[in-house]
């Protein structure tokens, strides 16, 4: 059972399931564990966080303090007690806090880029220990999962934005945090629970916790990879399944998303080349949000696509994809995903900085760029679903030569 305390009220032996406010001001990684350390309670009643809610069927509940007894009234006798015991009605505890509500872009950046650091930090080290043959921390993984489901369910485009800005060096790793990040966006859309939402995003996490276990010279290949070493590199959803599957402490989801996410609708994907009716419906999303972070990092043998040129060549890939997952998919990212280069109606450039939810073509863009003089132009921010312009298409970045675009949307307005 849940309940809500001020955080000066906690105590040792207590579950802590969850705190309120930001996470820039928690001090801990986890955010679920039976409060045993006194430096942790020290550490977290000076946090400034102001409440907490505790499971009180894990751990301590509040004490009981008795009322006092009121004092006898000397005008009349007390009244006779009653051989039945009256009945004890409690109130239920309220329900845990709901996803903040959304922010915009700019205002979510900040943490965003708090959280993506943290992440690829705590993804560094859980895969190093994977690559030594220790099992994954289901613990560690899951606090990590909190920390960005928290930044998607205030702005999704904020961190799934700001982890597809990876390097060659650090692709593995910030491509754990993005898919994990899109996966959460993704089943919010579909609708999926809270605890649902969570599942994914650590299914996105880890799903390719098995290329720690393949040979450095082959994960690391600066070009393409030979059929020799793409056969070998195959091997990587089957080796991550097993390590996940005997730590015993991931849900059955998570295994099944790390298996099949390289499985496509038509039965050409590996490892196993299943029919559409046997790929369950997170692995169906695994591939998709895998895919569309691959194709928009820069890789050691290809640069990044464009966010919205990415969405319209998968929407051409026949048999690979769930229709109904990437349409959703879409919707989740906008049409124009953050970063895309679009022309507008007032033959200006711009670059897409937010998206308007339920409004999927007409973002939140800065514009920087006129065609009229084909020079760049004072920057301006425009909310397109305020009217006055519109976008008309979208434009190749590298047809223009533009080499900082993403300074334009990346940057504080």
């Amino acid at each position: 059972m849940l309940k809500k305390i001020p955080t000066a009220q906690a105590t040792l032996g207590m579950f802590l399931q969850s705190m309120e406010g930001s996470w820039l001001s928690h001090p801990f990684w986890k955010t679920r564990f039976l409060i045993t350390d006194a430096k942790d309670l020290a550490a977290l009643k000076a946090s400034g966080v102001s409440h907490v809610w505790i499971d009180v069927a894990l751990g301590k509940d509040v004490a009981t303090v008795e009322p006092p007894l009121p004092a006898p009234r000397r005008t009349a006798p007390p009244a006779p007690m009653s051989r039945q015991a009256p009945a004890i009605v409690s109130a239920p505890p309220p329900p845990p806090p709901s996803p903040a509500e959304r922010t915009s872009l700019s205002e979510e950046m900040v943490q965003a880029a708090a959280v993506v650091n943290r992440s690829k930090e705590a993804v560094v080290s859980m895969f190093n220990e994977a690559r030594l043959g220790r099992a994954v921390s289901q613990e560690k993984s899951a606090a990590v999962v909190e920390d960005i489901a928290s930044s998607v369910w205030r702005n999704p485009s904020a961190l799934i934005s700001l982890a597809r800005l990876k390097t060659r060096d650090d692709y593995t790793y910030m491509h754990s945090v993005a898919v994990s990040a899109m996966m959460i966006a993704l089943a919010k859309q579909l609708g999926m629970s809270e605890d649902q939402q969570r599942e994914a995003g650590m299914a996105g996490l880890l799903h390719d916790v098995g290329k720690m276990l393949m040979p450095l010279e082959v994960l690391n290949k600066p070009g393409s990879l030979t059929d020799e070493e793409f056969c070998i590199m195959k091997g990587h959803p089957a080796l991550g399944h097993s390590a996940l599957a005997e730590s015993g402490a991931f849900a059955e989801g998570v295994l099944d998303v790390c298996l099949h996410h390289h499985e496509k609708m038509d039965g050409s994907g590996y490892p196993k080349g299943l029919p559409a009716d046997q790929i369950t419906l997170l692995a169906r999303m695994g591939a998709v949000c895998d895919v569309y972070d691959a194709v928009t990092s820069v890789r050691p043998y290809k640069n990044a696509w464009d966010p919205a040129g990415s969405l319209a060549r998968m929407a051409q890939w026949k048999g690979h994809f769930d229709p109904n997952v990437f349409q959703a998919f879409v919707i989740s990212l906008g049409i124009f995903p953050v970063g895309t280069l679009v022309k507008l109606k007032s033959q200006r450039l711009a670059v897409v900085l937010d998206q308007n939810p339920g409004k999927l073509t007409q973002p939140v863009v800065r514009v920087f760029f006129s065609l009229k003089s084909n020079m760049p132009i004072d920057l301006q921010t425009l909310d397109l679903s305020a009217g006055g312009d519109a976008i008309v298409g979208r434009e190749d970045p590298d047809a223009w030569g533009f080499k900082h675009l993403n300074d334009l949307w990346s940057q504080p307005r």
